[in-house]
């Protein structure tokens, strides 16, 4: 380089000094050869090159999480570093997942030629939950921003890794924090926001992810939500051991525990949020409730032995049946809870 610029001045100084035809010819070339590359390299970078925002987080506070309406509330302190200070993220900040934001602190730093932008935020998160294993469910939170003016092609974001990105000393009620990662992409829209410019409906904007991994912590809430419905198994279950002179106080336990075991169901329903597949909540009344069905059916079964004088029979059928029953019970319980768990 050093090189070529010396001999475009001696070629630029020769064309002053002798101007003469045969010279500007042979040496001007070199000179727009010169100013073109540069010229061109200059404007291709400005088109290609976006600038680069680097961008960290510090969760300081996760609560009010509502399985039922699918939202919960995040604290966090956010900061920006960038130099093209017309991405004003201050007013072009956008977090496409919250219900609501509320910013309690803001300063910015515009020195050494660039702007450092802290903002300490209040957010009411929405999302999709994962109940299919509930209450041994694993949740991912997640958080992201973008500019909502400047997309991929005039500006990147950068993670700042450095540190830790949470409080360790807060604590998720219920729940353990597992893993938090930070990620930046290209999010992709099938639209042009009205712009007819375009050739085809397709924006891309550059984005920030916060992905925050936890657990449930089910020992407690398990037996809250489930211990009705093995007391009433237990019950319908104690059918066995009365004696075939009380078949009418049969009948009434067990139809008594399932009706019990519905009305369980429905309570726990209620605090869910809708799901179209199989949910182990689902699974696990619908195996109590199957059970009791064939309680009540083998009741039925003993009745009509008493009928016939087959006493030592039913009382057999009844020792049998509730030896199958429970083992079946206790075993199927067991299969879908540690495979519930250990996904």
């Amino acid at each position: 380089m050093q090189q070529l610029c010396k001999a475009v001045c001696e070629s630029f100084e020769l064309c002053i000094i002798f101007p003469s035809k045969s010279t500007m010819m042979k040496k001007f070339p070199l000179l727009f050869i010169f100013f073109s590359i540069t010229f061109f390299n200059d404007s291709f970078g400005q088109i290609t090159s976006p600038d680069t925002v680097k961008v960290g987080v510090y969760v300081t506070s996760i609560h009010d999480i509502d399985f039922k309406q699918k939202e919960y509330a995040l604290q966090l302190w956010l900061w920006l570093k960038y130099k093209n200070k017309e991405f004003d993220f201050e007013k072009n900040l956008e977090i496409p997942m919250a219900k609501s934001v509320e910013k309690s602190f803001s300063t910015i730093d515009t020195s050494d030629g660039q702007v450092y932008l802290q903002m300490k935020l209040q957010c009411v998160m929405k999302d999709t939950w994962r109940i299919g294993n509930f209450p041994f469910d694993r949740q991912t939170l997640r958080f992201s921003i973008e500019n909502s003016q400047y997309d991929s092609k005039s500006l990147i974001f950068v993670a700042d890794t450095v540190g830790n990105h949470f409080d360790p000393r807060f604590t998720l009620r219920g729940w353990s924090i597992d893993s938090c990662i930070l990620a930046t992409g290209v999010r992709a829209y099938e639209t042009g926001f009205g712009d007819e410019s375009l050739s085809k409906p397709h924006t891309e904007y550059s984005a920030f992810r916060l992905r925050l991994s936890i657990t449930r912590d089910a020992g407690g809430i398990f037996w809250k939500m489930f211990l009705g419905m093995y007391i009433a198994f237990l019950i319908a279950y104690v059918c066995f051991y009365i004696h075939a002179d009380g078949m009418d106080s049969r009948f009434s336990l067990s139809v008594g525990s399932l009706f019990a075991v519905i009305g369980n169901k429905y309570i726990i329903d209620s605090s869910l949020p809708e799901s179209t597949s199989f949910t182990l909540v689902d699974t696990l009344h619908g195996l109590t409730l199957f059970s009791i069905l064939i309680i009540i059916s083998a009741t039925a079964y003993s009745l009509l032995l008493v009928k016939k004088n087959q006493l030592e029979k039913a009382k057999r059928f009844d020792m049998r049946t509730a030896q199958i029953v429970l083992f079946l019970y206790v075993i199927a319980n067991i299969y879908f809870i540690v495979q519930a768990n250990t996904n």
